[in-house]
C-alpha cells in the first residue's frame, strides 16, 4: 500500500513552483536580509523535492544527497549571515 506516484508528481511541481517564487524574492528582495530568507526557503523546498523524489523512485541515495545539500545549504546561510553581520559593524 503505497503512495500513488501521481500524487508525489503533483506535490514536486507544487514545490517546484513555490521555488520559482521563492526565487523571485531572492533575486527582487529589497533587503539582502529578504534575500537570504529567500534563498533559505528555496534550499528547504529543495531539500523537500529530494525527499519526495526518494520516496517516488524507492532510493536512498537521493536522501544521501539530499542531508548532503541541506548540510551545505546550512554552512552557505550561515557564511552569507556572518557577510552580512560584518558588512554593518560599525552599527
Amino acid at each position: 500500500m503505497g503512495i500513488d506516484p501521481f500524487i508525489l508528481d503533483v506535490v514536486i511541481y507544487v514545490l517546484m513552483g513555490i521555488s520559482v517564487l521563492s526565487m523571485v524574492r531572492v533575486f527582487a528582495g529589497p533587503t539582502p536580509e529578504d534575500r537570504l530568507v529567500g534563498l533559505n526557503l528555496v534550499v528547504a523546498q529543495v531539500l523537500g523535492i529530494l525527499v519526495i523524489i526518494a520516496v517516488k523512485f524507492d532510493r536512498s541515495i537521493y536522501l544521501d544527497v539530499a542531508l548532503v545539500y541541506a548540510i551545505l545549504g546550512f554552512i552557505g546561510i550561515l557564511a552569507i549571515a556572518r557577510y552580512l553581520g560584518n558588512d554593518r559593524g560599525g552599527e
